[in-house]
């Protein structure tokens, strides 16, 4: 089976904001169709600017942005060609919220799509019910609980029907339950063909959540598949990040023996469960979760 192919990717790109040293320089980095992208590194190794980058928030100062091979032009159409692919959402809700009501504040983007009133109606309605938030449709913005706002913020982005939904820290403040949640609904969004790409510091949330990482370090960006790519102690140092929990109890496994160096460790604790109720089972390969 072949590797999916790059939807999104920058070549050669550098990044230097205003009197200040590049934040980013000779930066290839892809983004592959149909993958979940976990993307780590400690701060002010750029990730913000990696994201903004492949939004078209910012232009880079050298290299290209390419969206299925074709170089992105940054006027008004070539723009607009890259926002209906590739949708950003901050991590602060507060940053991207500004309508009255949450419908209202979905259904911006639509609107300055110049979609017909029918057509945003429908977006609108569909990127609610994706993100679990139709009951709000009419609740003013400002008397959301937090996570209703990561809602309505990510709702905004989905009713663009972007090819790639990138998220920053999309679990951060939530409660356990909220976490849950979000990443169920990630998940179904998934399944209806968007690709997700997650900047997180949390190694253990990219483990299991992650089909491919990857870890932003001063000597660059290095990116594989999330188990591999995440039991690299000298790329996690570099990324100023610790050893996925999971990575872990693999190797503790491996020690007693209850664990094949060629079987994949456990990625959350009901895979851990299973190792200990059933040493032979595995669990399902990246990709083929329920």
């Amino acid at each position: 089976m072949s590797e999916p192919s790059a939807l999104v990717a920058l070549r050669g790109a550098a990044y230097a904001y205003e009197d200040g040293p590049d934040v980013l320089s000779g930066l290839d980095f892809d983004v592959r169709e149909g993958r979940a992208l976990a993307l780590l590194g400690r701060n002010g190794t750029g990730k913000t600017t990696l994201m903004r980058l492949l939004s078209g928030g910012l232009r880079p100062r050298e290299g290209r942005l390419t969206v299925e091979g074709t170089a992105v032009t940054y006027d008004r159409k070539g723009l607009t060609r890259l926002r209906t692919t590739v949708q950003l959402v901050v991590q602060d809700p507060d940053d991207q919220l500004f309508a009255a009501s949450v419908a209202q504040d979905v259904s911006f983007g639509p609107l300055n799509l110049g979609l017909a009133d029918g057509e945003v109606r429908a977006r609108v309605e569909e990127a609610l019910a994706a993100l679990d938030i139709t009951p709000l449709a009419d609740r003013p913005t400002h008397l959301l609980s937090y996570g209703q706002r990561k809602r309505t913020a990510i709702a905004g982005a989905v009713a663009m029907r972007p090819r790639v939904l990138i998220l920053d820290e999309p679990t951060a403040g939530l409660d356990p339950d909220g976490q849950e949640r979000l990443l169920a609904t990630l998940d179904g969004l998934r399944a209806s063909g968007t690709t997700v790409v997650m900047a997180t510091h949390d190694v253990d949330l990219a483990l299991r959540w992650a089909d491919e990482a990857a870890l932003l370090t001063p000597s660059g960006v290095h990116t594989g598949p999330a188990r591999t790519t995440l039991a690299r102690t000298d790329l996690l140092h570099q990324a100023g990040l610790r050893l996925p929990w999971g990575v872990a109890a693999a190797q503790l496994l491996r020690a007693h023996g209850l664990l094949d160096e060629g079987t994949p460790g456990p990625r959350d604790a009901a895979e851990l469960a299973a190792f200990a109720a059933a040493p032979a089972l595995t669990p399902p390969p990246d990709g083929q979760r329920g």
